[in-house]
């Protein structure tokens, strides 16, 4: 048996249009499925919309996998400060800078992408949608 954790993340009515700006930075398709095509009873309860996302994700060729979900109006949704962060690690420094670099668009640079103690190219941005991602490259130091 094998197993894989993946990040999912909750949206308000912002899921599709996240998993198209990483599908667009990490490489990789849009899946997704809509409350139209797939809600339950308790979806239609709480409000969801039709053309919002029940079950979306990005996968790409170079392993970057993520999920997505638009909250329905009428369930609680808070999605805090700092209550994640993404960590994205490779082993080449361009590919980092390049995804760095697509998740600042419309973003929020909390660490310029620079050298750190524990990585030689370390940075932290919270994109458009609200996302904080932390990318570094992998070094010997670093597990």
């Amino acid at each position: 048996m094998s197993i894989t954790t993946t990040t999912h993340l909750n949206f308000r009515g912002q899921a599709r249009a996240a998993l198209e700006h990483y599908a667009a930075v990490f490489g990789g398709e849009v899946r997704s499925f809509t409350f139209a095509q797939g809600g339950t009873d308790r979806d239609r309860a709480d409000g969801a919309v039709d053309d919002q996302i029940i079950w979306g994700g990005v996968t790409s060729p170079a392993g970057f996998s993520i999920m997505a979900f638009d909250v329905p109006p009428g369930r609680a949704y808070d999605q805090g400060f700092d209550s994640l962060y993404v960590s994205v690690r490779g082993d080449d420094a361009d590919e980092i800078t390049r995804f760095f670099r697509g998740l600042a668009e419309g973003g929020t640079v909390r660490a310029d992408l620079g050298p750190a103690g524990f990585s030689s190219l370390y940075g932290m941005v919270t994109d458009r949608f609200g996302v904080t991602w932390a990318l570094d490259v992998i070094t010997p130091s670093t597990w």
